[in-house]
């Protein structure tokens, strides 16, 4: 280890909060510190970044490839034996059943480096269309409905800094209080300096107690909730009609729409009273700036587009995206869940977040790549989809950076798809769930450890800065690729098209991304170090200092991305849940996140500080439900669905419906929340349906 300091950022949520690292005396461990200077936390850290280093000890995470032998158990190996073994069941796949055989699942985690080169070596070396990644399973809603209404998706299309000083914000469906801590200063601030906060959740969450005004609809409702909201707007006259005309299309069809959902029919689908419908109405519209942000709750339904389409049909009507302290954004939840879907590990995009099916796209990302566009395969399918075809027409799958055993809706089945799988390789930090499934797995190098970008919530470009020395035996992803290449990719030295330097990977980036939606070709890495980052789309100008682009922190104040400039009003109307509750299965199931604890918990459930916080699931729920069902606090309920049953302690509180549980999904074994959870997809961004489904409660007795 090197006995300096280096300002690099932390390896968990979409913040990318910044920090300082050190290694200690005794050259065993690693010192975080406060980074006042980045500005996104101000050198603010939750307990998750505090303990982050925790990980990269030799005690918890894995040094040696792991190789299953002809007894079923996994054995240390070479990593020349690994590598070929990986080459081995990859190629038999490709050789029995075609190239589509093959399939490549990533990570909204992985570094845009990685992300790039994982899915150019997918359509370049395996010339597989399989290829998607967990992103697709945390704002993929949010970028379609963002798409089609602006042009162009990005999550936040403004810096957080300007939180503060708007008039009013609609959180809907977040809660960073637990999920990304440092963020909630700006809500804090927002209501200090005379604005105010209405949070849209069914639980009263952390983030739900600083509100103004909590509205606690049914879950799977908030496209009724948005659409009634709108209603009044209209009925009340507080559409900005001189906005409507100059920036917007098709407002005649949206207004429709929402006129046929009056307050009374809305209070009866969501639960949430005609007077908080007009408070809401009251306090979003006297301002004149406001924002609506919105996270999973909307978005993790097979309405998912639709409904953040309707959140964005209400900021629109009101006049506030495009500009200055107003719009809608998406608080993005993985760490790199933006740039890892903007480079090409995702089914349908191509670099620069490009579409994969646009021919002018596929010259240029070919061009770079040294192939003929005709060489690229078309779009594949989407994660659940994929994880669905395992065993079946996906044979072998290479995955990394992703837990979906824990992670994925009706897990016990997609853990079957993956047992069934001829050959499965994996590589990660540690040994999660879905690696100890592997016949192949391979320990890469993390976060403090090697160098790399990330793009954060906000859109701004980063740089991860390697602070200390890997331990023997860790190599990093970009490594197993360029050796794969060399294994898979024929004649012609393929593994020198897979650079193991992550800058020279960038540069590559650049290039492919240059004149796409996300265009990164103006931003290098001195630029991150020195700027504290730049905001995409930066595209490249020149190379002397005063024709450099500066970024894009503000989208769309001159006009959006779309070809006449305007924004899109997209008409939709109410639809139930996939699955209502009925006799047998009569309470709605919802899940999220606890603050100790990070998206499967393959690293956080490492850390002891953290377990000692957050020790395992459990199912909160209304204390009239509990009496029904004979439960008591702390006491097993099962949680049973049409696809699974999930056992942890009970946590009565009333700060949840008392027609709704809430599970944390963190977890593995028979506290598993996603053994429940509805696989039901959207048919625009295949998300699948996490936030709702149809459960029934049973006391566990000794």
């Amino acid at each position: 280890m090197r006995n300096t300091l280096t300002s690099t950022h932390c390896p968990y949520c979409a913040l990318q909060c910044g920090m300082n690292l050190t290694p200690a005396a005794d050259g065993r461990s690693v010192e975080v510190s406060e980074r006042a200077d980045f500005p996104v936390n101000r050198g603010a850290l939750c307990g998750k970044g505090r303990t982050s280093p925790a990980v990269l000890s030799s005690a918890v995470r894995l040094t040696s490839p792991l190789v299953r032998s002809a007894a079923g158990t996994l054995e240390p190996a070479s990593w020349e034996e690994a590598l070929d073994r990986i080459a081995e069941g990859i190629g038999v796949a490709r050789a029995e059943h075609g190239a589509d055989a093959v399939g490549v699942f990533g990570g909204g985690g992985l570094t845009n480096e990685k992300a790039y080169s994982l899915g150019k070596f997918a359509r370049v070396v395996l010339g597989t269309s399989q290829i998607d990644y967990n992103g697709r399973f945390c704002m993929s809603s949010a970028a379609a409905a963002g798409g089609r209404a602006f042009g162009l998706d990005r999550g936040l299309p403004f810096p957080l800094e300007d939180i503060p000083r708007t008039g009013c914000v609609i959180l809907v469906g977040s809660n960073p209080a637990e999920t990304m801590p440092p963020a909630l200063r700006y809500f804090t601030e927002l209501k200090e300096n005379g604005g105010t906060l209405i949070v849209v959740d069914p639980r009263r969450t952390r983030t739900a107690e600083q509100a103004d005004l909590h509205l606690a609809p049914r879950p799977g409702t908030d496209l009724a909730l948005a659409l009634g909201l709108l209603h009044l707007v209209v009925a009340e006259g507080r559409t900005d009609e001189e906005y409507i005309r100059e920036r917007t299309t098709g407002w005649e069809d949206t207004r429709a729409a929402a006129m046929a959902h009056w307050p009374e029919y809305v209070e009866r689908i969501t639960g949430v009273s005609v007077p908080q419908l007009r408070e809401a109405v009251r306090l979003f519209c006297e301002p004149e700036n406001a924002m609506v942000l919105t996270a999973r709750g909307p978005e993790q339904q097979a309405k998912g587009t639709d409904t953040v389409s309707a959140w964005i049909n209400l900021a629109l009507a009101t006049g506030r995206p495009g500009r200055p302290l107003s719009g809608y954004g998406c608080l993005t939840g993985q760490g790199n869940g933006q740039g890892g879907r903007e480079h090409g590990q995702k089914a349908d995009q191509l670099p620069g977040y490009r579409k994969l099916t646009d021919p002018a796209a596929r010259a240029h990302v070919a061009q770079v790549w040294g192939v003929g566009p005709d060489d690229l395969p078309g779009p594949g399918r989407s994660a659940y989809e994929l994880l669905d075809a395992l065993g079946r027409d996906i044979r072998a799958l290479l995955l990394m950076g992703s837990n979906p055993v824990v992670s994925a809706p009706r897990a016990a089945h997609v853990e079957e798809r993956i047992r069934s799988l001829d050959f499965l390789a994996v590589c990660d930090v540690v040994l999660s769930e879905t690696a100890e499934l592997a016949d192949v797995v391979l320990p890469v190098t993390q976060w403090a450890e090697e160098t790399g970008t990330t793009t954060n919530l906000e859109g701004r470009v980063l740089l991860r800065r390697r602070a200390v020395t890997p331990p023997p035996g860790v190599r990093s992803d970009l490594e197993v690729l360029h050796g794969l290449a060399a294994r898979l990719g024929g004649e012609g030295s393929p593994e020198k098209r897979f650079p193991t330097d992550p800058e020279e990977v960038f540069e590559e980036l650049r290039r492919a991304s240059e004149g796409g939606p996300a265009d990164y070709s103006g931003i290098t890495y001195r630029r991150l170090v020195e700027e504290n980052g730049v905001f995409w789309p930066c595209p490249r100008q020149g190379t002397a200092e005063e024709t450099l682009h500066p970024g894009t922190p503000r989208l769309f104040l001159d006009r959006f991305a779309t070809e006449d400039g305007r924004a899109r009003f997209v008409p939709v109307s109410h639809r139930a849940v996939a699955e209502e509750p009925d006799e047998e299965y009569p309470v709605l199931l919802t899940t999220g996140r606890v603050v100790a604890q990070y998206q499967s918990g393959a690293q956080t459930r490492r850390v002891e500080e953290l377990n000692t916080a957050a020790p395992g699931p459990f199912v909160e729920l209304h204390p009239r439900l509990a009496q029904r069902i004979g439960a008591s606090e702390g006491e097993p309920v099962a949680v049973v669905s049409r696809r699974g049953r999930a056992v942890a302690p009970a946590r009565i509180t009333t700060s949840i419906r008392p027609d709704t549980v809430f599970m944390p999904f963190h977890w593995a074994g028979e506290g598993r929340a996603n053994t429940l959870t509805n696989p039901a997809l959207d048919p625009t961004s295949r998300m699948p349906e996490f936030k709702a489904c149809a459960v029934r409660l049973e006391a566990v007795r000794p």
